[in-house]
Formats: structure tokens, sequence, C-alpha cells
């Protein structure tokens, strides 16, 4: 037995202890031996060039429309429903959440799936999967002869000073993580996804994170993508400023390939160069196109491994404690299958294709009325805004969980059509019918929460500056 064998010997046992399919085992040992001779799975500056110029959504010719339409029988809807929304104190999917005008997430995505009638599938994890599959009970006519859901897989961690698999008696789960969405390509092989898929005569399949509601079905990109035999796509976006930590395409120097680095992979003497954003122009909205069969024949051709680029996550075992132990988290992004796929192609699309929900901040600003619910079960910005976005800030200590943030808006959210930016900070609660315009701030310096009702509305907007001095309230338009 050589000592690669030896190593993964007890990471074997346990995965098959856990019923994992032999394919995602092997995937995983694909991965494990890169961490074992020293990869680290960084792909330096110096051998990529920067992606200057592709095609642009904005100015795809009409016809393509009507292709896309014409095609909606053949392509599948794929949400990635994995996620619980610990981040905001959840303990259930995100997309359970209550977003806009009394729909969940997972309510819009059912509706706009059958407004256009499209398949629909979820990549579930098993933290998700009982709870959406119980919601989508509302929708009989989803249920049919494609499974409404396939389960992705869960790894290992890796103790960094071993290499050895992670045991954490106190909290059994803390030793399994995610493998990263780049699991997808394996999951819909070893659920039998994509077989029932093709076999089905679905061709096609249009991929999106569940909180992005941005990621809506359009036919001229689907026209493109199906005129073009493309058998890959990957949606971007112009990075700007906010962006500079995420993610960028760019191109390997070797063969000219599009390839995506993630904040991951980059060794730390390039993070200049990574987080230049006129020079790395556009980053990955996650809304991804596959050709179906092309999947197909490429994971054949690879016996089931795509060997998509390796990212090593560098985690403690609890990650709510951050004195934890050290571990490493072996991942893989579904976007970096963009260098896999010869021919694979990145298309510039508007930034309101990628509006994810990932603080209460995204989450107050969809609730308000600078969000529209459209026929078709799209969230989009106000046309009144004129694609401005509104940038919200709100206070940690009192906003960034759930619970403590409804109760902050026990009527709803206020009024942010014509606002363009709104600080919060201090325990400052809404009362009734607000209306916001400007920029505003609001401090509150008391411990006591402060009532900004409407009779502070009328004041406010009459006025355009008020302070209180007694709560240290101040806000100004």
């Amino acid at each position: 037995m050589n000592e690669l064998d030896q190593r993964f010997a007890p990471f074997e046992a346990l995965m098959r202890a856990e019923g994992l399919p032999d394919l995602f085992i092997r995937t995983f040992r694909h991965y494990y031996a890169q961490l074992l001779s020293g990869e680290t799975g960084l792909i330096p500056e110096d051998a990529i060039e920067p992606v200057t110029d592709l095609p642009d959504a904005a100015r795809l010719d009409a016809h393509y429309a009507a292709t896309g339409r014409a095609w909606r029988h053949k392509i599948a809807f794929i949400k990635l429903n994995g996620g619980l929304g610990t981040s905001m104190g959840l303990r259930k999917a995100k997309s359970l959440l209550t977003v806009k005008d009394g729909l969940t997430f997972l309510d819009i995505i059912a509706r706009h799936a059958l407004h256009h009638g499209i398949r629909l599938s979820l990549m579930n994890s098993f933290n998700t999967r009982a709870d959406s599959l119980a919601l989508l009970e509302r929708y009989p006519d989803l249920w049919g002869d494609i499974p409404l859901d396939f389960l992705q897989h869960k790894a290992p961690k890796i103790w960094q000073d071993t290499l050895e698999p992670v045991s954490w008696p106190a909290d059994p789960a803390l030793a399994w993580a995610p493998p990263g969405h780049g699991d997808i390509y394996t999951a819909l092989v070893t659920s039998g996804m994509l077989e029932t898929l093709l076999a089905h005569g679905i061709e096609y399949a249009f991929v999106s994170n569940a909180d992005n509601l941005g990621a809506a079905l359009d036919d001229a990109i689907f026209g493109y993508f199906i005129e073009h035999e493309l058998p890959f796509m990957m949606e971007v976006a112009d990075r700007t400023p906010a962006d500079r930590k995420g993610g960028h395409l760019a191109r390997r120097k070797a063969d000219g390939q599009l390839i995506l680095r993630e904040s991951a992979q980059c060794p730390e003497e390039d993070a200049a160069a990574f987080q230049d954003v006129s020079r790395h122009r556009y980053f990955n909205t996650n809304n991804l196109w596959y050709h179906l069969p092309t999947i197909q024949r490429i994971v054949e051709e690879r016996e089931g491994i795509l060997g998509l680029p390796m990212i090593v996550n560098k985690k403690t075992v609890d990650p709510r404690d951050p004195d934890s132990t050290p571990v490493y988290q072996l991942e893989t992004a579904m976007g970096s299958a963009i260098a896999v796929f010869p021919g694979a192609q990145a298309l510039r699309v508007p930034r309101t294709r990628f509006s994810p929900v990932k603080t209460t901040n995204e989450l107050l600003a969809v609730r308000s009325d600078a969000f529209l619910l459209t026929e078709d079960y799209r969230v989009a910005l106000h046309p009144g805004r004129e694609g401005r976005a509104v940038v919200i800030d709100l206070d940690k200590r009192y906003y960034k969980l759930i619970d403590e943030f409804d109760k902050r808006f026990p009527d709803g959210p206020p009024s942010l059509l014509h606002c363009d930016r709104l600080v919060v900070r201090g325990d400052v609660v809404f009362k009734g019918h607000i209306v916001l315009a400007g920029e505003v701030e609001i401090i509150n310096e008391d411990p006591d929460p402060y009532i900004f009702d409407e009779e502070q509305t009328a004041l406010y907007l009459g006025h355009d500056y008020h302070h209180d001095h007694d709560h240290g309230f101040f806000l100004e338009a």
C-alpha cells in the first residue's frame, strides 16, 4: 500500500460509513492527493491574462429571444438550495425566508418556473431538503416525471497539522463540510439527475443561486447560448470597488482558456493585482448555462472526475469559534468548470442579474418599494430608481439576525423608493408608514430603542436637518 492509500484509508472508511457514493469518494481522493503532495490550488498572476472584451447581453440581436422562447421545453431551471441562512440566525434553508409581498425565495422561484413553463429542480443539502420540498407541495403542477431535487454531498474536514480526518465528538456534524458548489457535476451524476434530464429530452440547464432573484430566465441569453452551440457559458458583470475581494474571470496564458480565479486561489503577493478592478474587470455572477449532453460526454471521458481547480479553504473546526483547531476544507467552485470545457464562453450581463440577499441590508432593500415583483415573478429594481441601487448599512448589533431585524420593522420596511443611502447606528424601531429620501443617517446612542414613527417622518420630510440631543438621534437628507 503506497502512502496515499495509507493516508486516505481512514477518510474512505468514514465516507463509506456515511453512505457516500463511490464517485464522490474517488473525487475527494483526487483532491486529497493534491493536498498531500503540497499543491495549494493557487493561481499566480503571471500565469494569467486579464479579459478585456466580451459579448454583451445588452447588445444581443432580437431574434435570439425568439429562439429561446421556442426551446423552453428543452431547459431545466436548477437552483442551488443547500445553504442555511446561519449568518442571519436561521436554522433552515435561506430560500424559505419571506422576501417579497409575503412570498419566500422558493415561492418566487416556483412561480417563475411555472409562468415560463420550464422544469425546476433544486440542489439541496441534507439540511434543506425536507423543508424545501414541503413548501413546493403548494405547487402540484411542478411535480412530474423529473425529480424536484437532488442532493449535494458532504466532505470530511481535515486537520491542518496532521492532514488526518477531523474527529469532533462534542458535535460530530462539525467534522463534515460542504464541498463547494462545484460538487454539482458529481451530484448530477450520482443522483441520476443528469441521466433523467437527458432521458426526458432536456438538453440545457440554467443554474444559479437560490438567493439571487436577479437570475431569471432570459430568452435572448438562452437563444444566444443555443445558436452558438456553446458547451458552457458564464454570466459575468462589471467589477466595482465593492467587488475587489471577490473572484474574477481571467485567461490562462498557456492556452488562452477562460478560467475563474477565486480569492482563496490568489497568492498573497498578487493580492493587489487581484483587487485591481480596472485590470480584472469581470466577476462571476454564478449564473451558468450548461449543454447537458456535453457535460455527460466530458464526465464519461474523465471517468466521472472533471478535475476542477482545488480550493483549500482554511477554517477552524467550529466556524463560530475562531480559537478552535484549524482545519482544511477542500472545495471547488462550479464556475471554475469554464476551464474544463473547450469553447466555453462568458457573457457580460447587467448587474441586475446579480442581486443576492446575503445580509439583512439586502433583505430590507428587496422587501421595500425600491424593488418590484413583476408579473412573471422576477424581483426587479423599481424603474423610478433609474438603475440606482439603494445603499443600506444597518447596525449589526441589532439588525444582523432575522428575528431581531423583524422586531425593528413591525409594520414592514420604510419606503425607500427615493432613498439613496440609509445608515442606522444604534437601536431604532421603525413604526408606521415611514418614507425616507435622499441620504439618511439615523443614530441612537441611548441603550433604549428609539421609536422612529410617522410623527418623526413628518418632521424629517419638512426639514433638511433634525437633531435630538436627548437621544443622540441624527438624520440628514
